[in-house]
């Protein structure tokens, strides 16, 4: 396995799930299966092969890295989380990804690899600090994102990682059996109360696993009509705004726009929109910068705005923003 070099991304490249139309309708037959095979079992309990909770998370080394993530990774996708133990962000982190591990209800798998243990593993994924999360899909690593970040944009990226495993590999996950010890507890139970939005973001997260980002849109703005300043909708919203601009674009016709006329400043943000999806983030803050100091009155002006919900996508804390935010400064003043 040659892994590719970590790029840190807010998002999957919706390249791949665009070109799975036959991987989707196998996964979609799977499951119908599985499905008619319970209903003829009545429900009376699970798969022979059916995991506890407990199952989804997992601690991986070096031995063990072919059987426990390699194969495993033909079944259901595995995360993993790179992490050392005087790492502060790591121990915020990595909560968050065995929470939302759960939560998938076997739809992934969430290995832990103690870097510490681990140096080769480490050198072969090309990782240059931690916290840092990648996936394995069919064997095929996928670099997913690098350092701490928000929760929301953690939700969409792993929610991405399932459909592109569905819909190009027919991945469909495993089974997951929660009487086999006791089943994780809803946030309210373990004491965490409930936001006055949870109810209307947690459905923004839905419409985006059905690929309805529309609907996603619109519980986001839901949510920011009432409290404009809710950080999660805000994020929440301005990546499911890229998802759906470039949802019907042709990568090949946009970048070849955008490399014939480099002063055009709609050719330059349909490419940039295209770069940051593909997780290319400091390509499109350069593409942007570079335009905003080549055009003048409402075209650098359009070119400015699309730059800062560029910025809203990747979150406020990322020094790429931070740095694209200084060149900004530069070429306007």
């Amino acid at each position: 396995m040659q892994p590719r070099n970590m790029s840190m991304s807010g998002v999957v490249d919706l390249a791949a799930v665009k070109a799975a139309g036959e991987a989707k309708a196998k996964a979609e037959q799977a499951r119908a299966e599985a499905a008619r095979q319970s209903a003829q079992g009545g429900g009376a309990g699970p798969s022979a092969g059916a995991l506890p909770p407990s199952a989804l998370v997992i601690d991986v080394d070096e031995a063990g890295f072919e059987r426990d993530v390699i194969q495993l990774s033909a079944e259901v996708p595995v995360v993993l989380d790179f992490w050392a133990e005087w790492c502060e962000p790591c121990k915020q982190l990595s909560p968050l990804l065995e929470r939302l591990t759960v939560e998938a209800n076997g739809r992934l798998v969430l290995a832990k690899v103690d870097v510490d243990a681990n140096q080769t593993l480490m050198q072969q994924f090309g990782i240059q600090g931690i916290p840092a999360v990648f996936a394995v899909v069919a064997g095929q690593a996928l670099p997913l994102f690098q350092g701490a970040a928000p929760e929301q944009q953690i939700r969409e990226t792993l929610a991405q990682l399932v459909q592109v495993a569905e819909e190009r590999f027919g991945i469909i996950g495993v089974e997951v059996d929660p009487a086999a010890e006791g089943a994780a507890p809803e946030p309210a139970e373990a004491g965490i109360p409930a936001g006055p939005y949870d109810a209307l973001l947690e459905a923004a997260v839905v419409a985006l696993d059905a690929g309805d980002l529309g609907g996603a849109v619109q519980a986001y703005k839901n949510v920011l009509s009432d409290d404009p300043g809710n950080s999660e909708a805000k994020l929440g919203l301005a990546q499911a705004e890229l998802l759906v601009r470039v949802q019907d674009m042709n990568p090949q016709a946009v970048r070849a726009a955008a490399a014939a006329n480099p002063r055009d400043p709609a050719a330059q943000i349909a490419a940039a929109d295209l770069d940051l999806v593909g997780g290319h983030v400091e390509d499109a803050f350069g593409r942007l910068v570079d335009t905003v100091r080549v055009t003048f009155g409402e075209d650098r002006d359009a070119v400015r705005v699309r730059l800062l919900e560029l910025f809203e996508v990747i979150g406020a804390d990322d020094p790429r923003v931070s740095a694209a935010r200084t060149a900004l400064a530069r070429v306007l003043f």
